[in-house]
């Protein structure tokens, strides 16, 4: 059995290597900025993971999940979405509390409960942040998504997910009434800084900024 921070690093790597799709590796500094744990922590914790057949890993070298590696970290990821799905969906709890809870209730064991738990939910293909929820072989519903930032004046889109799932992203985004499928619409792309005006579902143009944009993948609408 893996311990809880095993089970950590194995998500964290899996994340990573989403993020990097062409070359799905990390290295020791990323792995470490990202888990927020010194480099030397990563590396000690790193080892234990290649001796257990999870990673490949030379001192200096980027990391890679081995198969075994990917098929934990996936049920891993499963669970935390699931997690976080029921929490929104069934608890009445807001898109900016679910994570926290959710990386408690991922280091559940119980494979049936985790079965259960889906088939309850109805089997649903994206968290409350719209990022894709993993079946139980492993596979994963594909959207084709870009971000905000990318679109032109004139576009039109539907926010499909969420890059920046921090609690004050995503509080600004409720003030703003912005959640998964809403419609928003490009006015105009200001060359000086990259902020856009933009429309959100059919309300006052307002400006964004560029930060704001490059946080938000959508899907461009015809």
């Amino acid at each position: 059995m893996l311990s809880y921070t095993e089970e950590n690093y194995l998500k964290a790597l899996l994340k990573l290597s989403f993020q990097n799709e062409e070359k799905p590796e990390a290295g020791t500094n990323e792995m470490a900025a990202y888990l927020g744990v010194k480099p030397a922590t990563a590396t000690d914790m790193l080892k234990k993971l290649k001796e257990k057949n999870l990673v490949t890993y030379k001192k200096y070298g980027k990391i890679l999940l081995t198969d075994t590696g990917k098929k934990n970290g996936i049920a891993i990821l499963r669970k935390h979405r699931l997690w976080e799905t029921f929490l929104y969906e069934k608890l009445d709890f807001s898109w900016d509390e679910v994570h926290e809870v959710a990386e408690q209730l991922e280091h559940i064991q119980s494979a049936k409960l985790v079965d259960k738990l889906e088939e309850f939910l109805d089997f649903p293909e994206f968290d409350p942040h719209g990022d894709p929820i993993p079946k139980a072989n492993g596979e994963m519903p594909v959207i084709a998504k870009t971000l905000l930032a990318e679109l032109k004046a004139g576009d039109t889109c539907s926010v499909a997910a969420v890059k920046d799932t921090s609690t004050l992203f995503l509080q600004y985004l409720e003030k703003l009434q912005v959640t998964i499928g809403t419609k928003i619409k490009v006015i105009e792309v200001i060359d000086f800084d990259g902020s856009l005006y933009v429309g959100i579902a059919g309300g006052e143009p307002r400006s964004v900024s560029m930060k704001f944009a490059e946080s938000l993948f959508v899907q461009k609408l015809l």
